[in-house]
């Protein structure tokens, strides 16, 4: 392994710095790599896992002298890790904010649903929120040796129209179809192809992350959900369909792919509109944050060069790509689509203020959609390829 360093490393490690004695919150999904990026940056802070029994018990008490027995003085920063397994994680992570005035406190929690429904009234004012993702396509290469440091990044080019194709040392086809079968979850680099390994992260993810909120009366019905949805990524989601095939009703849909997103493991792509009278203005597309994910569930692990999907997966895999990079870099560029009734189509649209980019999203070329340059001829244009998205 050639480096772990995230994009993200420099905004957590000057936190301190920059905001004081605000909480550092880290959320993201199972098995991104939380634990190792703070362990790795904050070395000498005392580490507490609070999925161990006997040290959640501890936090349990919430009572600040027992605090003090077992939190050292000498260790300035504290990490809590899975703070959501406490009962009252806000309560507990408050008493240490509010009492113990010495300590820097670096909280992460793989639930989002958890973190901000129980820990948001208690820590308001008193923490700054941060979210890692799996590995962006330029910290794979970098981890598993292929590239030495980590380039632009995709949204960097786009916005700065610097898409052009390259020459690499290496296969930028095989390693985008690796990515595009397995997906960049950080256990994959040093164990590559463990298919059981994201089978089981499936399950997990459905069945201890999400069932343990209680707020999922069925279980087979979510996850039959979570199927149909991985079969549509890139397609525009009916959810009146979804229920009717699942025996539901349309709020419970609602509310479950809600809870799949708050728990990091999709998303929805929302149509971008100037409300004219034919453009899409309500269903939404969903993608998923890593497509080894979304293969798991679905169960299928085939090359994606010869599978039917393969352009759906290409599309998930750049607009993910995008999510990092926009989320890491605090670009604060919104992310939708557009699409007309009569089926004029562009993949992604960034918008921000009056600044707009338009992406098209092709496997091997293409051009924009003739529609959408004629209704917004002031717009920059992009054509996102296989051959030009590294």
């Amino acid at each position: 392994m050639n480096s772990l360093k995230r994009l993200i490393d420099n905004q957590i490690q000057s936190h301190f710095v920059n905001h004081g004695r605000q909480i550092l919150l880290l959320t993201g999904a199972r098995q991104v790599g939380k634990t190792t990026l703070l362990t790795r940056l904050f070395p000498e802070a005392q580490y507490f896992l609070l999925d161990n029994d006997p040290v959640r018990k501890n936090f349990e008490t919430y009572d600040v002298n027992s605090y003090h027995q077992f939190i050292r003085p000498a260790k300035n920063t504290v990490i809590l890790d899975e703070i959501q397994h406490l009962p009252d994680p806000g309560r507990a992570a408050k008493i240490i904010y509010d009492q113990m005035p010495d300590i820097k406190l670096i909280i992460t929690g793989s639930s989002a649903l958890n973190i901000k429904n129980r820990a948001a009234e208690s820590l308001a004012g008193r923490k700054i929120d941060y979210h890692l993702f799996p590995l962006t396509f330029s910290e794979y290469l970098c981890q598993t040796g292929v590239e030495n440091e980590q380039d632009e990044t995709l949204l960097q080019r786009i916005a700065g129209g610097k898409l052009m194709q390259s020459i690499y040392q290496f296969d930028l086809h095989a390693a985008a179809g690796r990515i595009m079968t397995y997906g960049l979850n950080p256990y994959l680099v040093n164990n590559p192809a463990d298919t059981a390994y994201l089978c089981e992260l499936a399950s997990s993810a459905i069945y201890k992350d999400i069932l343990e909120l209680d707020l999922i009366e069925n279980r087979k019905t979510a996850a039959d959900l979570l199927k149909l949805l991985a079969y549509q990524i890139g397609n525009l989601i009916n959810y009146t369909e979804l229920a009717s095939r699942l025996g539901v009703d349309v709020r419970t849909v609602q509310r479950y792919i809600s809870i799949f997103e708050q728990s990091f493991i999709l998303f929805r792509l929302h149509p971008f509109t100037k409300s004219r009278r034919d453009e899409i203005g309500k269903a939404p597309k969903i993608y998923f944050y890593d497509v080894g994910l979304r293969n798991a569930i679905i169960e299928d692990f085939s090359d994606p060069f010869f599978r039917r999907d393969f352009g759906a997966l290409f599309e998930n895999l750049i607009i993910s790509e995008i999510v990092k990079d926009n989320s890491y870099s605090g670009s604060d560029y919104k992310l939708a689509f557009w699409r007309t009734v009569q089926g004029a189509e562009v993949d992604l649209v960034l918008h921000k203020g009056e600044s707009v980019i338009g992406c098209e999203i092709k496997v091997l070329k293409g051009g924009m959609s003739a529609a959408f340059k004629n209704r917004y001829p002031e717009v920059a244009q992009r054509v996102v390829t296989l051959e030009n998205f590294h």
